[in-house]
């Protein structure tokens, strides 16, 4: 029986001012022909969602156009009001250090590297194209094909060096906040030429638990770092769920 990944959704205020539940299929589709795994989505109900872990093998957490609420860091004043999504934040927030002291494995992307450094007590940048020396990572005008295609190198080591087999790879970038300090017990295992965070690995974890600041889902299938990702993350749920029933 395949493993199964929850995905959080996202809150959105749609037509007719209704509240959606979403989150892009892209992040399903790399789940199941990349991690070969069943995804589900999570709705952004908070703490309630803590009752879905005891069914899953594994958590993604996606990308988002919305932003972690700086007062989840101390981070002052937002800086981008118009940008957040509190409900996903009551969810996700919860989600992580639940996730990880089961020893769940957890691919975190984008905006999810964010949250996972403030679950675990770090600190963002709310706009880190205004930071003395640091690029803009923000996608540029174009088609979706064009703002997702390859923009810069990162430079990768430990962990997900290994997974991947490389030390550099050129990945796409599409994000406007960045992480600021480092949470305890997080590892830099990727940077960009600029020396922003790209990629974290969870010194402690029992598990596969990971972020990355690009998006390895667009594409996948094609591009040789981004499945290997997806597979160990896939093997890691089958080990996961294996676990759990000798356990039992």
């Amino acid at each position: 029986m395949h493993p199964i990944v929850g995905i959080p959704a996202c809150a959105r205020l749609v037509v007719h001012g209704q509240l959606r539940h979403d989150a892009p299929a892209r992040y399903a589709t790399a789940v199941l022909g990349g991690a070969g795994a069943v995804p589900i989505m999570i709705p952004p109900m908070g703490e309630a969602s803590l009752a879905v872990l005891d069914r899953l093998d594994g958590l993604l957490l996606p990308g988002s156009p919305s932003n972690v609420h700086p007062s989840h860091y101390d981070g002052g004043d937002s800086l981008t009001p118009e940008h957040h999504d509190l409900e996903r934040d009551a969810t996700t927030l919860r989600l992580i250090p639940e996730a990880l002291a089961r020893g769940m494995p957890l691919l975190a992307i984008c905006r999810g590297i964010q949250e996972l450094n403030v679950a675990l007590g770090g600190t963002l940048h709310q706009k880190v194209h205004e930071v003395s020396d640091r690029m803009d990572h923000r996608p540029g005008p174009g088609t979706i094909e064009e703002k997702y295609a390859p923009r810069h190198l990162v430079f990768l080591s430990g962990q997900l060096a290994r997974i991947v087999g490389s030390t550099k790879i050129l990945v796409n970038s599409l994000h406007g906040q960045a992480i600021d300090t480092l949470a305890p017990g997080l590892v830099v295992e990727a940077h960009a030429p600029d020396n922003t965070i790209e990629g974290v690995w969870v010194e402690r974890a029992r598990g596969f638990a990971l972020g990355v600041q690009w998006h390895p889902e667009w594409g996948y299938a094609d591009d040789s770092a981004s499945l290997a990702l997806f597979r160990a993350f896939g093997a890691a749920c089958v080990a996961y769920r294996s676990g759990l029933r000798k356990a039992a």
